[in-house]
């Protein structure tokens, strides 16, 4: 699994950063899933191995321009590719009106199934909606503090089943077999010589599987805390240094001190700030890093194009 930071500019696009967009990669599969898609994000994508009929799923944080102008085209030019796989699209309520909008407007032609699905806004502010759910991940969102709806995203990799000890079945004269199946499946196996295997003493405890929280704008709240739990990485934006907390406070944006005692009261394993006001320039990037660092020692700060690995959790010894 790994991060690839297609746009990690706020606002408008500059020189060196793009607006937002993030890919989320499932090496195994070749597959990916985008949160955001500003203007320029299928051009972004030319500069990178991903290719559109490998896109699952985009995730919109919000309607503001910066993280949605480049979807229609990035739907248009998917059809035009000849790609049919399914897409979901999911987002804010608007979102839906939006598309249709613009592609009834434009005469657009999308060739593919693509389903639309909306957060709810009937709920409570602090419940966690779960977006999607499969045999691999599962997602929830929940509403963050911006100027408009605005939502953070949580994906959660189901656990994997714990690793089966062959050396201990077959130093117990046990060959590879159903046994092994019904061992790893939880199952106890009662042996033709009345001996009982239980799962327990061979298999391990499950895999937990790995967490990415993905925020939108927002500043401080303590829905971007739950969202964040425990989660071997945090990507958050932080428009703003320190210095300029009331700035963030009022346009309801956050700094990178904001981001890293997020990360810090939620336990995050590592924090990627992205979202960086254009008044920060190259040289600047090194100043957001040590203040971030202040406050979360294992912070990063995104550049267009760059990756973050997220490592497979090892099972431990049966």
């Amino acid at each position: 699994m790994e991060l690839l930071f297609l746009g990690t500019g706020a606002g408008m696009p500059t020189s060196r950063r793009n607006v937002t967009s993030i890919a989320l990669r499932f090496l195994d599969r070749g597959a990916f899933w985008l949160f955001d898609c500003g203007e320029g994000t299928q051009h972004q994508l030319l500069k990178t191995p991903l290719k559109l009929g490998k896109l699952e799923k985009v995730f919109i944080t919000h309607l503001h321009g910066d993280h949605l102008f480049g979807l229609p085209g990035l739907l248009t030019s998917r059809a035009h590719q000849g790609v049919t796989a399914p897409l979901s699209v999911f987002g804010p309520k608007g979102l839906k009106r939006f598309l249709e909008t613009v592609l009834e407007a434009s005469q657009s032609r999308i060739d593919y199934e693509m389903r639309v699905i909306e957060a709810e806004e009937n709920g409570e502010p602090d419940d966690l909606q779960v977006l999607h759910e499969d045999e691999r991940y599962r997602v929830v969102a929940a509403r963050l503090d911006h100027r408009i709806a605005c939502y953070g995203y949580r994906i959660m990799e189901r656990e994997r089943p714990g690793r089966l000890n062959v050396e201990k079945l077959s130093s117990l004269g046990i060959p590879p077999g159903p046994v092994y199946g019904r061992l790893k499946s939880g199952q106890s196996v009662t042996l033709e010589d009345g001996r009982v295997l239980r799962p327990e003493e061979f298999v391990s405890l499950p895999v937990p599987g790995r967490v990415v929280a993905v925020m939108g704008d927002t500043r401080f709240c303590e829905n971007a805390v739950r969202l964040a739990e425990d989660a071997d990485v945090l990507v958050h934006e932080a428009t703003f240094a320190g210095d300029l907390q009331q700035l963030a406070d009022r346009y309801r944006h956050a700094t990178t001190r904001d981001a890293a005692e997020i990360a810090r009261r939620a336990g995050a394993k590592a924090l990627i700030v992205t979202h960086i006001s254009s008044r920060y320039q190259e040289s600047d990037t090194l100043r957001l890093l040590e203040e971030t660092r202040e406050g979360f020692g294992n912070a990063y700060v995104a550049e267009d194009f760059w990756t973050y690995s997220i490592a497979k959790k090892q099972a431990p010894a049966p």
